[in-house]
């Protein structure tokens, strides 16, 4: 992250009174499902859909929040960024000002507006978009000089701290630093990461939504971290040496895996260190190009998701099996916590609209409700989009 140092001297920007706008992408998860918080390795993409921000300059020293998504409008004095459970969706931008605030930085009065096509909720990071389109635009504006590694890091700083959500990096990070055409493999205990190249010509990426709403903390999600944590313990007693769940390589589990008596903590661990496996192969499998592969990979995923990390519902499972029914689906795997939320599916473009008649005529006859769908691309980071946006 960038300095936290107190500068010796107030910096303010110089904003002229133009609107402004800025671009995040929504993330979704190609493979590599609860590996982040196991010191593994996940494999995410940027979308073509997201979260717009357009901004101007008030000179009043208010910050005032409004979005196409929610009713409430929120003001508050630019130099009282303090959270509020009442302030909604606006806590999350705050937090990303109030960073800069701690760098140093005197905030200006301004008027926000966010308009998005990510559903809330549903697992694609919606919540870091908003905080990473944030970042850029006072990055920009404030003149700061960040890196889109380090608006990551302030993004997530935002989150943990002042939203008091202990989220991972991988959402910010890749909703900082896509690309086109690109997945980013990122190895989550140290920050490596690699662009990998998706070259999948004539073939779609399908989302699909059980729009059942997913809350991490109503869900599992607390409980497989402790899990995890479990299985580690015990493992290092027999291997003093593992630092992470993440470290255990496919050939060594083998010999590992009989050492956890609790068959529940055996099979937490047998998915993180095989997920971890698929998501580091994959970065093979994919500059190969072989999407084939990659979907037999993909579905591998979700099997391991269901049958060992028990993360998955009804929901997921029954949106992935009418996947793997239509013709022309080359794989489908929930992605995000799980509990809800989303699937991701590769398919053949000219299947794309069989797909989603029926995946949804079945999840609808099974669950009682429909899904929604969204055919996206593999989109860049953020950006700056203002010419775009009012030329």
């Amino acid at each position: 992250m960038g300095s936290a140092d107190q500068p010796s001297t107030v910096r303010t920007p110089a904003l002229g009174d133009a609107v402004r706008v800025f671009f995040a992408p929504g993330r979704v998860n190609l493979i590599g499902e609860h590996t982040d918080y196991n010191g593994g390795h996940v494999l995410p993409a940027a979308l073509n859909i997201g979260t717009w921000l357009f901004v101007r300059p008030r000179q009043d020293k208010v910050l005032r929040f409004a979005s196409a998504s929610f009713e409430q409008v929120v003001e508050v004095p630019a130099a009282n960024l303090t959270y509020k459970t009442g302030d909604d969706y606006a806590n999350y931008p705050k937090g990303v000002i109030h960073e800069f605030e701690k760098r140093g930085f005197e905030i200006p009065g301004l008027d926000l507006f966010y308009y998005g096509n990510l559903p809330n909720g549903a697992g694609l990071s919606s919540s870091a978009s908003m905080e990473v389109v944030t970042a850029s635009m006072m990055n920009e504006l404030l003149g700061a000089g960040l890196s889109r590694e380090e608006l990551a890091l302030l993004s997530q700083a935002a989150e943990n701290q002042f939203v008091g959500v202990n989220c991972g990096i991988m959402d910010q990070f890749a909703v900082a630093l896509g690309k086109q055409h690109h997945a980013i493999s990122l190895n989550c205990d140290t920050l490596a990461y690699q662009l990998v190249p998706v070259r999948i010509e004539g073939v779609s990426l399908v989302i699909a939504n059980t729009n059942k709403r997913r809350g991490l903390t109503d869900s599992k999600y607390n409980e497989r971290r402790g899990e995890c944590e479990a299985a580690l313990v015990e493992l290092q007693k027999v291997r003093p040496g593992i630092g992470s769940l993440g470290d255990i390589d496919e050939a060594e589990w083998t010999s590992l895996e009989g050492q956890l008596a609790d068959p529940v903590l055996q099979k937490r661990a047998r998915h993180v260190v095989l997920e971890n496996n698929r998501a580091k192969r994959a970065t093979t499998v994919l500059r190969d190009g072989d999407i084939a592969e990659f979907g037999r990979m993909m579905n591998a995923s979700h099997e391991s998701l269901r049958d060992d990390y028990e993360v998955t519902g009804k929901e997921l499972d029954s949106l992935v099996e009418a996947a793997w029914a239509v013709g022309g689906c080359i794989g489908s795997r929930m992605t995000g916590a799980g509990f809800g939320g989303c699937t991701v599916s590769l398919v053949e473009a000219d299947k794309v609209d069989e797909f989603v008649r029926a995946v949804g005529e079945a999840y609808t006859a099974r669950i009682g409700y429909a899904p929604s769908f969204y055919v996206t691309d593999i989109g860049d980071g953020v950006k700056e989009v203002t010419n775009e946006v009012l030329r």
